[in-house]
């Protein structure tokens, strides 16, 4: 009887936390204690003020990646945590590329490429250029390979940042939340008037 095989996929974890010293140390425990291999991390700040957000990249099942979510989510520092699939996320990546400034110059046909690939110079200097794009972690391994012959210097990529498509935003859930603690107004208490024989032993 052969094995089922296990829908393993890239996940997208977004967690909104307060900004505390040692929190992620805490999460990325987690991670270890299960083996599970952190493909991206970016912390920023969120679109609330004083609220940070987490975004974490995983190659998990959905059944795994739930597990995590909820852990995550029993932090005392974490708010909120979702989970998405690359297709509910539209998400970027950024890369850096580095490369001798005369083959650039030389060659019209790298300039080309590098116009294909939506690149754009951010440092020109005689010894070398230093080159920018966004996008997808294909896209951006494709120009590796593309500059490799050209005498590609060094390469770095940034972790991911993704915004969730079909959501509403944690703004507006926490403007509810806060909408609906407890306020100032005073509500009877039906035993007030029954003290004696409520508090007599």
């Amino acid at each position: 009887m052969s094995e089922q095989p296990i829908d393993r996929q890239e996940y997208n974890i977004t967690a909104y936390t307060e900004n505390q010293i040692g929190l992620l140390n805490r999460i990325a425990i987690i991670f270890s204690r299960r083996k599970i291999n952190i493909e991206s991390l970016n912390t920023s700040p969120s679109e609330i003020d004083g609220i940070h957000r987490f975004n974490i990249v995983i190659h998990e099942t959905e059944e795994v990646v739930r597990k995590i979510a909820k852990q995550i989510e029993k932090q005392v520092e974490v708010l909120k945590v979702y989970f998405n699939t690359n297709q509910e996320v539209i998400w970027q990546e950024m890369a850096l590329y580095k490369v001798p400034t005369d083959i650039i110059a030389e060659k019209a046909s790298v300039e080309r490429l590098l116009r294909e690939y939506g690149a754009r110079a951010v440092v020109i200097r005689r010894d070398y250029t230093v080159f920018e794009t966004t996008g997808h972690r294909e896209e951006t391994d494709n120009l590796i390979k593309v500059l490799q012959p050209y005498g590609l210097i060094e390469f770095v990529r940034s972790a991911r940042i993704a915004i969730i498509k079909h959501s509403d935003g944690f703004n507006r859930k926490l403007r509810e939340f806060e909408r609906t603690e407890p306020g100032s107004e005073v509500i009877e208490n039906e035993f007030l008037n029954s003290r004696d024989k409520v508090f007599t032993m």
